[in-house]
């Protein structure tokens, strides 16, 4: 991957709907050239998909959370079963005090309750602690 890549990759970071002519433009490649490169990176896996960035506010689900589950086993096998539960927008499994972090958005606090029942219904979680944000800063992609 090369600087031109890199500066493509910014720019479909910021309006994935800018059109290859501008991309093209702001880099120094035709049209062309420059949909050739964004079909590279796509096949190389380097883009993983185009997606809309909505404002989880507006459709109902400003509570954020971050929970930490515990386990009495190693449930990294388990992705599946974390998945199913609308609500998480991530999961990781983790090194440290707890195995796995997730990333939970509901509309209430009523509703993350709810998610941490459903987490308790995994077999092998044994505990969880969440943490709910108050205000994000910022959050941003990751730069190329």
């Amino acid at each position: 991957m090369d600087e031109v890549d890199r500066q493509l990759l910014a720019l479909l970071q910021e309006d994935a709907t800018t059109p290859y002519a501008a991309l093209g433009q702001a880099v120094g490649l035709s049209a062309g050239a420059t949909h050739d490169r964004v079909r590279k990176l796509r096949e190389r896996g380097v883009i993983r998909r185009t997606t809309v960035d909505v404002d989880p506010a507006a459709l109902g689900r400003g509570v954020l959370a971050f929970v930490m589950v515990d386990s009495s086993r190693w449930v990294g096998d388990s992705g599946d079963r974390f998945a199913a539960i609308p609500e998480i927008q991530e999961a990781h499994v983790i090194a440290g005090s707890a195995s796995v972090l997730v990333k939970v958005r509901t509309a209430t606090t009523e509703q993350l309750q709810d998610v941490l029942r459903r987490l308790y219904a995994i077999e092998g979680v044994s505990g969880t602690q969440a943490t709910v944000v108050l205000e994000t800063f910022f959050e941003r992609p990751v730069g190329p």
